[in-house]
């Protein structure tokens, strides 16, 4: 698959239900790795995903091939910094680079005054840990969510 194949662009209310089930077949895989099927990102209504599609400090993305949704990320947005979650890629195209294309695409969205950004994946996630420590993010601590332990990194922004 080659980078034109894919087309980023800001998710609107309209994809909600696609950009759902996107999630829900993205992390499945996640789940399975922790033996919960309650992760946040396997939990979330469409409504609540709605709500977060309106909110203003938040700015998710879309990967689109053609007409379907192959990857999403949700940026959240505060006080100069920047905390990426929910980074999906649809099943049978992951590992192909589209999660480091959707990383590189959130750039141009962050405020000016940005001056950080953060990534946060369960402990466990070796192939997600290593995709972000390649793009130049360093871990700075795990944190107990429930049964979970998610690894927090972060990358410190330069000249853009």
């Amino acid at each position: 698959m080659s980078e034109n194949d894919i087309t980023i662009a800001l998710v609107d209310i309209e994809h909600a239900g696609e950009l759902l089930t996107l999630r829900r077949a993205a992390f499945v895989t996640e789940a399975q790795t922790y033996g919960d099927p309650n992760i946040p990102p396997l939990t979330q209504t469409l409504g609540e995903l709605k709500e977060d599609l309106r909110r203003e400090d938040v700015v998710t993305l879309g990967a689109w091939r053609g007409h379907r949704l192959v990857g999403s990320v949700r940026v959240e947005l505060e006080d100069g910094k920047a905390t990426l979650g929910r980074l999906a890629v649809a099943p049978d195209l992951q590992g192909r680079g589209i999660g480091t294309q959707m990383m590189f695409a959130v750039l141009p969205h962050l405020p000016e005054e940005t001056t950080e950004i953060w990534v946060f994946t369960g402990k466990d996630s070796k192939h997600n840990l290593a995709m972000y420590q390649a793009q130049g993010y360093e871990h700075q601590h795990d944190q107990v969510a429930g049964d979970l332990t998610y690894a927090y990194l972060r990358k410190i922004l330069g000249d853009q």
